[in-house]
């Protein structure tokens, strides 16, 4: 007799275990959603042509960055959905936590914002200067800076880069 009360309630459990994990994921799946994703992880919206694009990918890599790539015909909607301004546009835009990241930015400056979580929308670096990463042109860089946007679309300098030229004196 007791091991047919032991049998009914092994199958009891048995068959609520499978309700019991549904649940518990089901629970757990809001949790998974405020943590985000990965602390160093870079989401990419790119043109699937642009060479540029790639290089400052592996550059991010390379430095230790997860990234995750989507080949998009136009970055301007998704430069429009984060709310920067199309003033700050470059050829990608990207989502680091909660921040836009648009441009050339190097992964330097990433790593920065990381640690110093300032309020703000987003690091860029508008246009496509030469010597940014993704942007090498063997030693010589245009001088750049990589601007922090705010929410309020204002822009301040974040890290200057002095120029750089492979003509030796």
């Amino acid at each position: 007799m007791a091991s047919m009360h032991i049998n009914a309630v092994s199958r009891r459990f048995a068959l609520r275990l499978p309700l019991a994990l549904v649940g518990a994921a089901v629970l757990t799946q809001p949790l998974r959603a405020l943590a985000g994703s990965h602390p160093n992880q870079v989401t990419v919206w790119k043109n699937a042509n642009c060479g540029c694009c790639h290089e400052w990918v592996a550059h991010l890599r390379k430095s230790g960055f997860e990234v995750v790539t989507h080949d998009v015909e136009d970055t301007a909607p998704i430069r429009q959905k984060f709310g920067l301004n199309a003033k700050f546009a470059s050829c990608h835009t990207a989502r680091l936590g909660s921040y836009v990241v648009e441009g050339h930015v190097p992964a330097q400056a990433l790593r920065r914002l990381l640690r110093e979580q300032p309020k703000a929308l987003g690091l860029a670096v508008p246009g496509m200067p030469m010597g940014s990463p993704g942007m090498e042109m063997g030693d010589t860089r245009d001088a750049y800076d990589v601007l922090l946007v705010l929410a309020d679309g204002s822009s301040r300098i974040y890290q200057s880069y002095p120029s750089k030229s492979s003509v030796k004196s």
